[in-house]
């Protein structure tokens, strides 16, 4: 009897040791991970202060790609939302949306993952809607801080997001906000023609918790996709559009901002001329992070 409950013993013991093993190895590759991060974003700020001395003549991307790509030839741009922490580079997978959800830039496994694009938008960001997602992690890194928007004051406060890309910087301005389900219409990127579009836009951003009406006509929209946790599956999605020349940059509103008396997320048809993107498959798990 005793000999076997120095077995169970040991067994146990050793199952202990297992355990912690192997979460002291996640925390270790966890760590890892943001501390590329943090080094990537601090290269960043050096080399935009070197962008802006240059002459306005001719674009100078305030990201060295070259250095990017050499770590990873899947980089297509690097999204900065002034406010928050969210300042990291963009991956992107034409093949599939699984590559990065647990993948940093330097190809290790972690938890946090990489924010990426959409495997059905174009990696130059050119489809009418672009979709990108990251973790909602519990340490505050990745997406968490794409929560905050949903609060009106925070979003009026913060009007001003960036995508550098190596040939051109894409402004945009966040205008809505809400918590929905993961239901594939999210991810549509293509459509017939403008009317189409518009109709989606109007649609998605139905039931918002924070909402300022575009100062112009949206041309061009982009989904921030995190997980959210008010039912399974649930997704919180911050959607801004991209500010054209013409729009000053004050990131005023010259009207009071209208919340949309919508209901909770419902979708309904936005007519018959859409095509879905390709693949219909549900908005990606952004995952439960650490």
């Amino acid at each position: 009897m005793k000999g076997r409950r120095k077995v169970i013993l040991g067994a146990a013991v050793l199952l202990i040791l297992i355990s912690g093993s192997m979460l002291l190895w996640d925390y270790m590759k966890q760590s890892q991970s943001e501390k590329i991060y943090e080094e990537l974003a601090s290269q960043v700020e050096e080399t935009t202060e070197t962008a802006e001395e240059e002459t306005e003549a001719e674009y100078v991307s305030p990201i060295n790609f070259e250095e990017l790509w050499a770590i990873n030839e899947d980089v297509v741009g690097w999204l900065t939302i002034p406010g928050t922490v969210i300042d990291y580079p963009i991956l992107h997978d034409p093949e599939s949306n699984d590559t990065y959800l647990y993948t940093d830039i330097e190809g290790n496994r972690t938890a946090s993952g990489s924010i990426y694009l959409d495997c059905d938008n174009e990696g130059d960001f050119s489809d009418l809607h672009n979709v990108l997602y990251g973790h909602h992690m519990r340490n505050g890194t990745m997406f968490k801080d794409i929560m905050k928007f949903r609060e009106q004051d925070f979003m009026e406060e913060h009007q001003e997001a960036y995508i550098y890309l190596p040939d051109r910087e894409i402004r945009l301005r966040p205008f809505s906000c809400l918590y929905t389900t993961s239901d594939g219409i999210r991810r549509m990127t293509k459509f017939d023609d403008e009317e189409t579009f518009q109709a989606y836009v109007a649609e998605m951003t139905k039931g918002s918790s924070a909402y300022i009406q575009p100062e112009q006509e949206v041309e061009r929209l982009f989904s921030f996709v995190t997980c959210s946790y008010e039912f399974d599956d649930a997704r919180t999605i911050m959607y801004a559009y991209e500010v054209t020349e013409d729009e000053d940059g004050t990131g005023e509103t010259e009207s009071e901002p209208e919340v949309s008396a919508a209901d909770d997320g419902a979708e309904t048809d936005t007519g018959d001329g859409q095509q879905a993107a390709a693949g219909d498959g549900q908005l990606t798990d952004a995952g439960d992070g650490q």
